[in-house]
């Protein structure tokens, strides 16, 4: 294959890539395996070959080879009670070092590979630099490869390539071109992959005959491991898709695509994760959830004029849909490697332009395959406090004061106005009729009436009389039947103000989890709501109640009790069986059942939690704190 746009001569193939690109490890491959060569020539310098070829064997475990460069000096300015007065400023050196990642995504990496496992000869054709001067640019989505053929990727951004600036720069491609004409002394089929921003004007170059350019002494190179927590800043793609690639790899499975069906895998792994993490608590991740985040995260690519999402805009998309929890698991699982073995190996931490050797010295890192530009953007999440935190504000808590939080106080509210209407709607349905339309429509037409007598003609309508009495009192059983085990906290709280209810709930202990400094979180079992408020006696204190079995019975047999009304408002999953009817019906009450299935069950697994404060005056700063899963 030493024809076409890329072909530089009959010789050697030059194949374009963008740095740190899965696509273009993988097209990299194809190329390799379909075609045959008798060299492969890569743009990192000769000093850099015995340590990169030697790390290869520890794929699929991340490692990067080292290389020091000559200090340099920086002068620092005149400062008060310096060392000497006479002398202007005082050098400092500053560390610095240029790495090769070895990445599974890296096309160059994935080159190599290929060409140690088919044994064909390999040659490092850049330059020895010291100091080393990277070059990027900001370049299309490498996503394109799906639909367009490498050599129409490359010709086609060819006109808004920059012409390498004068230095070392243009003395390395020059340098390149002059290496490629040496080799094809001894090789006749050569494949060049370099960056996409050097092929055209290695191809200039070489048709200008190239110039080897002088070569500095370098300092020997070496090996280390990337601590796996900083994989994110060494690796082209996530760390997680990039264990997809090297699974695929593994299973000979196809993995062209993975670009973005590995973001789908991530998707659902983080759902397992955030619903084994929160369990009841969790948001539910349905599939009509995960249509608007992928349809979030088209939009906010698209914005960013990319084809495929970058960590921020993945995690940016998981906070707007499902919360800040489900957006922390979510980085959280796109920065784990799944091949992140230990190493005998020295580990280094990376970060954006910087890293830390085993030494404890920081450095000054540049990369010998530079891809596109990486800045730091800032998104604010509230993640879940460590437990060690936890463990000392629960030491600070005072068992003598409790208070709720008042947003959740009116949220809940609301919620049980709601509850009692549509019991309200439920009871008057009960005493519906239907009538033979005569002059008006009343409440609506009764569909199935006039079907039954289609035969006759006739038209009937609804007749829905007004509804007798009110509700005081209502019940909610989020969880029935409730294990006592797991519903600890049980009290009865006064309202604060006649807009609130008196509250009688069962829910999980709420200095378990504990959210911030004095601020509590539970989960209600079940809770009986009277309205308007009215003092009574602690409920799971009550000697009268005493005879009750569970949870449900004792708080509805208060109910029962408590109520100046006929009829109760039941919100739960099934029905009440008839041992909670007769109860009823022994203290002149009728229950009303509200199918807890009525209602968006994301929006009462949030109602579901209710944050205890350690005193009001916790509520000044609870809001800074407070979360929803």
């Amino acid at each position: 294959m030493t024809a076409g746009p890329l072909a530089i001569s009959e010789k050697t193939l030059v194949l374009p890539v963008i740095h740190g690109s899965g696509d273009f490890a993988v097209a990299v491959r194809r190329v390799m395996l379909e075609h045959t060569f008798d060299c492969l020539a890569v743009p990192l310098p000769p000093s850099f070959q015995a340590d990169t070829e030697s790390a290869l064997q520890h794929l699929p475990g991340a490692t990067v080879v080292l290389q020091h460069e000559s200090p340099r000096f920086e002068s620092i300015g005149w400062t008060p009670g310096g060392d000497s007065e006479l002398e202007p400023g005082n050098p400092e050196s500053v560390g610095r070092a240029s790495h090769v990642p070895i990445d599974p995504c890296q096309p160059v990496i994935a080159a190599l590979r290929t060409a140690v496992g088919e044994h064909i000869p390999r040659a490092f054709v850049d330059p020895e630099t010291n100091p080393w001067e990277p070059m990027a640019a900001v370049l299309p989505d490498a996503y394109a490869l799906k639909h367009v053929a490498i050599e129409q990727f490359a010709s086609a951004i060819l006109p808004a390539l920059p012409r390498p600036p004068t230095g070392q720069p243009a003395d390395r491609v020059a340098h390149i071109a002059a290496r490629i004409l040496e080799l094809e002394q001894r090789h006749d089929s050569i494949l060049l992959v370099c960056s996409v921003l050097d092929w055209p004007w290695i191809h200039e170059a070489y048709r200008l005959g190239g110039q080897l350019c002088e070569e500095p002494d370098v300092e020997e190179t070496q090996t280390l491991a990337v601590d796996p927590r900083t994989l994110a800043f060494t690796l082209g793609e996530l760390p997680f898709i990039t264990g997809l690639y090297e699974t695929a790899r593994a299973r000979l499975d196809d993995d062209d695509n993975l670009s973005i069906d590995g973001l789908k895998e991530l998707l659902l792994e983080t759902r397992d994760r955030y619903v084994a993490e929160w369990k009841s608590r969790a948001r539910r991740i349905t599939p009509q959830l995960l249509s608007t985040f992928f349809r979030y995260v088209r939009n906010l690519s698209l914005i960013e004029r990319r084809l495929t999402p970058d960590l921020y805009t993945l995690v940016t998309a998981a906070k707007q849909v499902a919360g800040d929890e489900f957006a922390i698991t979510l980085a959280e699982t796109a920065r784990d490697y799944a091949y992140s073995l230990p190493l005998p190996l020295e580990e280094i931490r990376v970060g954006i332009g910087r890293g830390e050797l085993p030494g404890g010295e920081t450095v000054e890192l540049v990369s010998r395959l530079p891809g596109p530009p990486v800045t730091w953007r800032t998104l604010e999440l509230k993640p879940r406090p460590p437990r060690l935190q936890q463990d000392e504000w629960q030491m600070q808590w005072d068992p003598h004061r409790q208070c709720s939080w008042p947003p959740e106080d009116n949220a809940i509210e609301r919620f049980r106005t709601h509850v009692k209407d549509t019991a309200m709607s439920l009871l008057g349905s009960d005493l519906a009729r239907s009538e033979k339309f005569t002059t008006s429509l009343r409440d609506g037409l009764d569909i199935r009436e006039t079907l039954r007598n289609w035969h006759t003609g006739d038209l009937f309508v609804k007749v829905l009389p007004p509804t007798r009495g009110s509700l005081d009192c209502v019940l909610m059983f989020f969880d029935s039947p409730a294990d006592p085990r797991d519903y600890p906290w049980r009290i009865t709280w006064m309202a604060e103000h006649h807009d609130e209810s008196t509250l009688a709930l069962f829910a999980t202990d709420f200095r378990s989890e504990l959210a911030g400094p004095g601020i509590g979180l539970a989960n209600y079992g079940g809770a009986m709501f009277l309205f308007p408020p009215r003092p009574v006696p602690e409920v799971w204190a009550d000697p009268r109640f005493d005879w009750a079995d569970t949870l449900e019975e004792r708080l509805l047999a208060a109910a029962c009790h408590y109520s100046r009304e006929r009829h109760i408002a039941v919100l739960s999953h099934a029905a009440p069986g008839a041992a909670w009817r007769r109860l009823a019906r022994q203290h002149g009450r009728k229950l009303v059942h509200v199918p807890l299935g009525r209602f968006s069950q994301e929006t009462v697994s949030r109602l579901r939690q209710v944050h205890v404060l350690n005193g009001q005056e916790v509520r000044s700063y609870a809001a800074h704190f407070i979360r929803k899963a």
